[in-house]
C-alpha cells in the first residue's frame, strides 16, 4: 500500500526515470522493417512516458492532503457509515452505491477553527482515504478519497465566505466560482480553461443539491497541461456552501472513471443544522 499521495506519484516518477534510461539507442543511417518497427516502438513507448510523467506531476500537484497519512477503504464500509448516520438520526447511504463502492461518513470540523459537519458519501473499494489532521491549532487538511497514483480524486470543500444559500436558484456562474475555489487552493496558477458543461438539480433525503459537469486544464509545475475532467454535488448545509468534487484526467474519465466519478458524487450527503456533535468534537487549546 502507498504510504501518501506524494511517495505514490514520487514512486512513479522514478520507475518512469529507470525505465526510459535504458532505452536502446537506434542506428540513424539504417532503415529496415525492424528498425522502423522498433522506431514505432520507440515512438509509442516516448508517448507513453510522457503521458505517464504528466499523470505523475497531476498528483504531485492536485494532491491536497499529501502530507496526512491515508487510510485503506477497507477500514471504512456502507455499514459503519450507515451505523454513524443513525447515530446522528439520518438516513442511511443508499444500499444501490455502485458495485465494488465502501463508504464513509466523517466530521469535518473537529478543531475549534471550524463549524462541524457530517460528511458521507460511496468511493471505490481500492482507493485511501485522507482526513484533517489536528493539533493544538485546530483543524487543517479536508476528507477526501482518491486513486493517488492514477491522479483520481473526490474531494470535500467548504466555498469561503458563502452563508447557506438555496442551491437549486443558482446559475452556473454561480457554480463555476466555487468549483474554481475548490480547485485553485494552491493558487490560481494552477489551472486554466475552466468550463461548467452541465448543472441538474436534484432532491435526495429533504437536502437540495446540484450536479455540475465540468472540465479545466491543469498546470503542474513540472511544466506540463494535463486535461481533466470531472463532476460535483453541491449543497447547503448549516450557514454555509458544501461540495464534493471528483475530476481524473480527460482521457481515464471518458473511458473508465465517469461512472465511478457519478456515483461518488451522487452518494454525497452533508448535515450540519440541529445536530449535536460535541461527542466527536476536540476541545479547544485553552480547555485542555
Amino acid at each position: 500500500m502507498v504510504s501518501s499521495p506524494l511517495s505514490a506519484a514520487c514512486i512513479l516518477l522514478a520507475n518512469l526515470s529507470v525505465s526510459s534510461a535504458f532505452a536502446p539507442a537506434g542506428g540513424a543511417n539504417r532503415v529496415s522493417s525492424l528498425s522502423l518497427q522498433s522506431n514505432d516502438s520507440s515512438e509509442v513507448s516516448r508517448r507513453g512516458f510522457m503521458e505517464n510523467l504528466a499523470t505523475a506531476s497531476a498528483v504531485i500537484a492536485g494532491a491536497s492532503s499529501a502530507f496526512v497519512a491515508p487510510t485503506p477503504a477497507m477500514a471504512y464500509g456502507l455499514g459503519k457509515a450507515n451505523d454513524r448516520l443513525a447515530a446522528y438520526g439520518l438516513p442511511p447511504l443508499s444500499k444501490t452505491l455502485p458495485n465494488g463502492f465502501s463508504a464513509l461518513a466523517e466530521i469535518y470540523g473537529k478543531g475549534a477553527n471550524r463549524s462541524p459537519l457530517l460528511v458521507a458519501f460511496g468511493f471505490p473499494l481500492d482507493w485511501v482515504v485522507t482526513l484533517p489532521s489536528q493539533d493544538v491549532n485546530g483543524e487543517d487538511g479536508t476528507i477526501q478519497a482518491g486513486e493517488y497514483a492514477r491522479g483520481d480524486t473526490a474531494t470535500f470543500f467548504v466555498v469561503p465566505d458563502l452563508k447557506q444559500t438555496d442551491v437549486h436558484a443558482q446559475d452556473k456562474e454561480f457554480f463555476k466560482s466555487a468549483l474554481i475555489a475548490a480547485i485553485s487552493q494552491k493558487g490560481n496558477n494552477v489551472y486554466q480553461d475552466f468550463k461548467i458543461v452541465k448543472i441538474n438539480p436534484v432532491t435526495a433525503d429533504d437536502g437540495k443539491y446540484m450536479l455540475v459537469d465540468f472540465k479545466y486544464t491543469l498546470l503542474t509545475g513540472a511544466g506540463f497541461e494535463v486535461e481533466r475532467k470531472g463532476c460535483a454535488s453541491v449543497t447547503s448545509a448549516a450557514d454555509g456552501v458544501q461540495l464534493l468534487w471528483a475530476a481524473s484526467i480527460a482521457a481515464r474519465y471518458k473511458n473508465k472513471t465517469e461512472g465511478q466519478l457519478r456515483g461518488i458524487t451522487e452518494s454525497f450527503r452533508c448535515y450540519g443544522s440541529g445536530l449535536n456533535f460535541s461527542a466527536d468534537l476536540r476541545p479547544a487549546p485553552e480547555a485542555l
